[in-house]
């Protein structure tokens, strides 16, 4: 699973950063973005997702597709 961050939703909460912080970090425009997109651990990745309050946070298969939301 892989996760990423959709720019034009995001509004920069950094709820999934509290959660996920060896995934996410905020770019310079104060919006969440991937560092670390070779996390394996699901659970985690789909608490951060679940968590966004605007859900910004596409989760996706090996072969790109939408998982989540």
């Amino acid at each position: 699973m892989k996760a990423r961050v959709d720019k034009n939703i995001c509004i920069g909460s950094a709820v999934c950063i509290s959660i996920a912080p060896e995934v996410f970090e905020l770019n310079d425009e104060g919006q969440a973005q991937v560092v670390n997109p070779d996390i394996s651990d699901e659970d985690l990745l789909r608490n951060a997702a679940e968590n966004c309050p605007v859900q910004a946070i596409i989760l996706e298969d090996e072969q790109g597709n939408k998982i989540y939301p």
